[in-house]
């Protein structure tokens, strides 16, 4: 017995559809309300006021004025309207020529930094406050504000450029009367366009006609959910007849009625009145913008929705404006600061009032004239003191994090390690503004068709009468291929027969080269298998099926197609041979296969032995049986299969019944075994993250079977792990609301018991159907009279409350909570047959109970709104469409490269930007403070202790190169290390280098370096005496001596800080000193003061203070003693207070493990119908489509590590 039983339950008595993707995300207000009518004539509840449904969406083709009547306008500004159907361009840019400076300035001055450094630029004009020449502002803010635009700039340029592409494709459209070539942006709703092989769809389409029979058209739908085998749609049959002509197409004005424009990619329903006549239209007359045609010459189409109302667009999402955790946080920080630098000037305003009311108005030499009362000197030092210590909110912060963020963007694109050269796609980071926080990833949601799997299937193993083959590629082809030869064994040949017959593949000639479309890949690798084994699937008319059965070609009579469906988990085929005999042909899922095989059937149990050993391999298995049918049967059979295809009502569940009557009393030939190939590195990757413990849920739309299948395959899913499903956690979680209902402090307190209580792992499996009744995600008018129901119920009745039920939003919520702290106990969590909306909501849900950062990777249209949501979004770049990567942060042609963009560039970026961060506030408190201490020696006056000039260019030149480089530069191990230790993540997810404790060591930090910068030369300059015999104890003098000391200290700090040495940061923190020292000795000689005598008033101080030899001596007492607590303080937490870091690189590499696994594979059809119908009416295809040096410079110089001693 397996130990991943499922779990005993107790389901719901309506249950929902596990195979039915539960859409609840646009329907329309017609279908809400006809919904809601039918709850209150049940409940006998009075009616709701809800208005009149808004008019239907109404089209009249080849007639651009109808859509502008004024019945089709709505109001967008006071009285100004426009029409309610959307143009086809699309816009993702945000500035244009004329308002970008304006925009952008907005958006700048929106950050409080940035305004508060403009309204000090404003006080630095006003003479009566300005302590600081106005430049000293306005250079840092010029500087901050242009790189920022210029960044902005280039972002935006991209952004053009892409729309300028997609808006400029050119496609034919029927304009008076002729087909012209048209950009797409000039596209409205109601124009004919003609498109051809290979084209895009510009919008959402109504096929009208095409060059193939019947009006078959096929497209590729990678771009909405990246899949590549391709689907058919079908115009209706009396468009096809009267529209293939461009004058019949000139003629044409019906009028088409549908559903409003909404997100909904499986479902379409419209009416097309023409000529009086009415025709039904459905999905599969549409052709969605984001595809692509193929496999037909030409198409004509009826533009019904275009632009941002397509369902691509639609299914977008909104555009969040992401920002990561230590952004926050950082604000946080600088609001603080502000709070600070507040209370400080109220502090010093308060002193100078008192020291001018006891000293200041008493001294005759410190009279300036202006007779100003104590309490307004007050008022005016506070200012002035604002201007002084505005440098405690840094304002280079802001755009020294950009640089290092573009910098760190960078080295993610010329990663050669992410770069595919199969397909010459290298990695890419579409922001440059969370690269940190990839660092701090608590949850990665990812999407399975392309993300985790190619979506190629391979055949790799089969079983024939008991017998196992494909062990080893030798055995499995050579040894077969020598049986079929020989033609000893018929049951091989009978098998292989019945891979090339039984199925619904389509197939084009193109040249020497059969080319097969499949509406499942599973189907396309049997067929191609068969093939392989020699025997060819050539064609397919609607009533015979033609082969090649090694050298001779037979034709068979088709008599009947019995498809598969979701509930019959098989499909087979009745044939009459050449020779006249009638046989079926079976292929299916085990489960159902047994159940309907003969009781003489042979090798059943060891084809069941074979079965068990593919799925413990996680193998697609797939069960072949066949039937011998007598004439007579057949006839009796087929005048109820006639009369069941005809049939009005319920017609899949008749003809369902009527292929049970067949279906049974099979003889067992065999079974096969494919491969659903996951990308390479998967497992590897999903073990390697966890360890670092990362949690990953898989969100999809596929069956339940297919997504626990690719779980176990790539690990995700273990033996070990029990399994529950959503009947299992709609139970538990009803428990606990009742649990809470009957506790009178339910409300008050929180549970905090777990679910699964017995030892050992779990899993979650779910489905879209349960999630929306688990989490009460119904449609939200259908919700609210719910809720209004269970109200009124609970309020008039003593009977207890349904618990199936929430009584109000709160119970919703709290349900909600506990589906997350369950799944939060699981180790492994699948959501499958789930809209694009759902996965979104999952990821919403996460977000908001876990206050976790997200990551969302998917490759498909239908993962973007999931991509959107998340904090993180990445989109795989390949053969499987771009409109995730369009969409995403970050984007990459494998699944396996998530392991370095995370555990090696994340959690880098993560650390350089929290020691970047540290650093930089505690050199800037450093600097700051030492005026706060000068002001108790000069009547706290707003008297400044540096040159002007030294305040303009301490941060922009004095001390942001060595600090950036470790930005950009700095690596604690490097990548190897990083990925063979994932518990080095761990502080990212904790937070732990960066926050509110981490800011404050580095204020005291600052506060003790400004103390020791202050006070040393200070007392050094109380009573001394130059080798000349002068005293150099002038304030000029002093601020040269206190400005060096510091310069050298927070270069020296950063050195001692930097964990990875490099020629360019040697260079940085020498170079920052001399450029010091070069520029002081410039600005403080006699010529620059001849020209600017007012601006440069420190003529000759440099030089004069720097001759004394005891100032040298006190600027290296000063950087030693500040520097030396902090070298014995890193040796302690090095030696006894090791980080985790210094513990993962003590440890020894970890021996690999294999654990064993069993597991039953399911094979996995089609999601949607197969080509069944289209064969049984004879839409037959004529042609087939044809199937389908990145440089990288190392950014770290690979130089031995160098120690700096002081």
């Amino acid at each position: 017995m397996s130990a991943r039983a499922r779990a005993a339950s107790q389901g719901s008595l309506e249950e929902p559809d596990d195979e039915v993707v539960p859409y609840s995300d646009d329907e329309t207000d017609d279908e809400l309300q006809s919904e809601d009518d039918l709850d209150r004539s049940e409940d006998q509840l009075p009616e709701p006021e809800i208005g009149p449904p808004p008019p239907g969406w109404s089209i009249r083709a080849n007639d651009r004025e109808y859509c502008n009547q004024p019945q089709f306008k709505k109001k967008v500004f006071l009285c100004i309207k426009k029409s309610r159907y959307s143009g086809n361009a699309i816009k993702t840019y945000k500035y244009n020529f004329f308002t970008f400076l304006p925009l952008n300035l907005y958006e700048q001055f929106k950050r409080v930094a940035n305004l508060y450094f403009l309204c000090l630029l404003i006080l630095q004009i006003i003479p009566q406050i300005s302590t600081l020449p106005w430049y000293t502002t306005l250079v840092p803010l010029v500087l901050v504000l242009g790189i920022t635009a210029i960044k902005d700039l280039v972002d935006d340029l991209a952004r053009h450029r892409m729309d300028k592409e997609i808006n400029n494709r050119r496609c034919d459209v029927l304009l008076n009367g002729r087909f012209v070539a048209t950009r797409w942006m000039n596209l409205q709703v109601g124009d004919v366009v003609r498109l051809k092989k290979n084209d895009f769809i510009p919008a959402d389409i109504l096929l009208l006609s095409s060059s193939n029979p019947n009006s078959l058209c096929y497209v590729e739908t990678a771009e909405l959910d990246g899949e590549t085998n391709l689907k058919f749609k079908m115009g209706l049959k009396v468009t096809d007849e009267r529209l293939q002509e461009e004058d019949q197409l000139a003629r044409f004005n019906a009028l088409i009625l549908c559903e409003e424009p909404n997100n909904r990619l499986d479902k379409f329903v419209g009416t097309m009145i023409w000529d009086s006549q009415s025709y039904p239209l459905d999905l599969d007359n549409m052709l969605l913008r984001g595809c692509k045609i193929r496999n037909t010459d030409v198409c004509h189409g009826l533009v019904i929705f275009a632009g941002n109302d397509t369902k691509i667009m639609r299914n977008g999402g909104k555009t969040r404006f992401k920002r990561t955790r230590i952004d926050k946080l950082m604000n946080y920080m600088v609001y603080t600061i502000f709070v600070l630098l507040v209370l400080l000037c109220a502090g010093l305003a308060i002193g100078h009032t008192y020291w001018y009311e006891s000293i200041g108005s008493k001294a005759w030499y410190l009279y300036d004239g202006l007779n100003y009362s104590s309490s307004y000197r007050g008022f005016l030092s506070f200012w002035g003191y604002i201007i002084i210590l505005n440098t405690m909110v840094p304002i280079s912060l802001y755009v020294s994090v950009e640089v290092i963020r573009l910098g760190q963007s960078k080295f993610i694109n010329w990663d050669l390690q992410m770069y595919y050269a199969d397909k010459d796609k290298p990695a890419k980071a579409r922001t440059t503004t969370l690269n940190e926080q990839l660092g701090q990833i608590e949850y990665i949601f990812s999407d399975k068709t392309g993300t985790l799997t190619q979506n190629i299937m391979a055949f790799k193993k089969c079983t024939i009468t008991g017998r196992t083959y494909g062990e080893t590629n030798h055995q499995l082809y050579h040894f077969l291929v020598s049986c079929i030869r020989s033609k000893k064994d018929p049951q091989i040949l009978e098998f292989f027969k019945l891979l090339s017959l039984c199925h619904t593949v389509m197939v084009e000639q193109k040249g020497d080269e059969l080319v097969y479309q499949a509406a499942s890949p599973d189907e396309g690798a049997l067929v191609t298998a068969a093939c392989n084994f020699g025997f060819v699937f050539l064609s397919r008319t609607q009533d015979t099926i033609t082969i090649m059965e090694m050298d001779h070609e037979e034709t068979y009579e088709m008599l009947a197609l019995l498809d598969f469906n979701s509930d019959r988990k098989r499909m087979s085929i009745i044939l009459r041979f050449p020779d006249g005999k009638i046989r079926l042909y079976c292929k299916g899922a085990d489960t159902v296969i047994y159940q309907r095989l003969d009781a003489n059937s042979k090798d059943k149990e060891t084809t069941q032995e074979a079965l068990d050993i593919f799925a413990n391999e996680t193998l697609r298995t797939l069960c072949l049986c066949y039937k011998d049918i007598s004439q007579a049967e057949y006839d009796a059979w087929a005048q109820k299969h006639q009369a069941a295809s005809v049939s009005m009502g319920n017609r899949e569940e008749v003809l369902d019944t009527v292929y049970e009557e067949i279906e049974k009393n099979l003889l067992l030939i065999g079974a096969t075994a494919i491969e659903d190939k996951l990308q390479d590195g998967v497992p590897e990757t999903i073990a390697k993250l966890a360890k670092a413990d990362i949690k990953i849920w898989v969100l999809t739309g596929d069956k339940k079977e297919t997504a626990e299948n690719i779980g176990y395959s790539c690990q995700l899913l273990t033996d070990d792990m029990k399994i529950h499903y959503g009947e299992d956690v709609n139970v538990q979680l009803r428990n606990r609301q009742t649990q809470r209902r009957n506790d009178p402090q339910g409300r008050n307190k929180k549970l905090k018991e777990l679910f699964f209580t017995e030892p050992g792992k779990n899993a979650l499996v779910i489905t879209g159907g349960w999630l929306n009744e688990i989490l009460y995600e119904k449609k939200k008018k259908r919700r609210r009279l719910r809720l209004k129901k269970l109200r009124k119920r609970h309020t008039n009745s003593s009977n207890p409350p349904d618990s199936s039920q929430p009584v109000d939003d709160w119970e919703k919520e709290k349900r909600q909570e506990d589906f997350v702290d369950m799944a939060c106990e699981c180790s492994a969590v699948i959501c499958c047959r789930v809209t694009p909306k759902q996965k979104a909501n999952v990821v919403s849900l996460v977000k908001r109970c876990k206050k976790a950062v997200t990551l969302s990777i998917g490759d498909g249209a239908n993962d973007v709104n999931m991509i959107k949501t998340a904090d993180i979004g990445v989109g795989i770049s390949g053969q499987e469409g771009m409109q995730a990567v369009m969409s995403s942060d970050y984007a990459f042609a494998q699944f396996r490269y998530l392991e370095r963009l995370l555990l090696v560039h994340g959690r880098w970026s993560y650390i350089r930007m929290c020691k970047f961060l540290r650093y930089f506030f505690y050199k800037n408190f450093a600097f700051t403070l030492v005026h706060f201490w000068f002001s108790f020696f000069n009547g706290f006056s707003s008297q400044t202790a540096y040159e002007d000039w030294f305040i303009t260019l301490y941060n922009v030149c004095y001390s942001s190169l060595p600090v950036l480089l470790v930005g950009l530069l700095d690596q604690d191990v490097n990548d190897k290390i990083s990925l063979r230790f994932p518990k080095l993540y761990l502080p990212g997810q904790q937070g732990s280098l960066f926050n509110y404790k981490n800011f404050f060591i580095s204020l005291f930090h600052g506060i003790f370096t400004s103390l020791m910068t202050f006070f040393i030369p200070y007392g050094a300059f109380l009573q001394t005496m130059g080798q000349d015999g002068e005293a150099p104890s002038d304030y000029q003098s002093f601020a040269v001596v206190a400005a060096s000391s510091l310069i050298i200290t927070v270069n020296l700090q950063i050195s001692l800080n930097t964990s990875y040495w490099t020629f360019v940061n040697f260079f940085a923190v020498l170079g920052s000193i001399a450029l010091y020292f070069g520029v002081m000795f410039d600005i403080h000689s006699a010529g620059i003061h001849v020209i600017f005598p007012t601006t440069f008033t420190f003529t000759g101080a440099a030089s004069n203070a720097l001759r004394q030899p005891y100032l040298w001596l006190t600027i290296i007492l000063t950087v030693g003693i500040c520097l030396l607590p902090i070298i014995c303080i890193q040796f302690l937490y090095q030696t006894i207070w090791p980080s985790v870091g210094d513990k993962e690189k003590k440890k020894k590499k970890p021996a690999f493990q294999r654990g064993g696994r069993s597991r039953r594979s399911a094979y996995a059809f089609s999601h949607s119908r197969g080509y069944a119908d289209l064969i049984a009416s004879g839409r037959s295809i004529r042609q087939r489509p044809v199937i389908q040096d990145y440089i990288y410079t190392e950014y770290i110089l690979n130089l031995d590590h160098f120690l700096f001693l002081l």
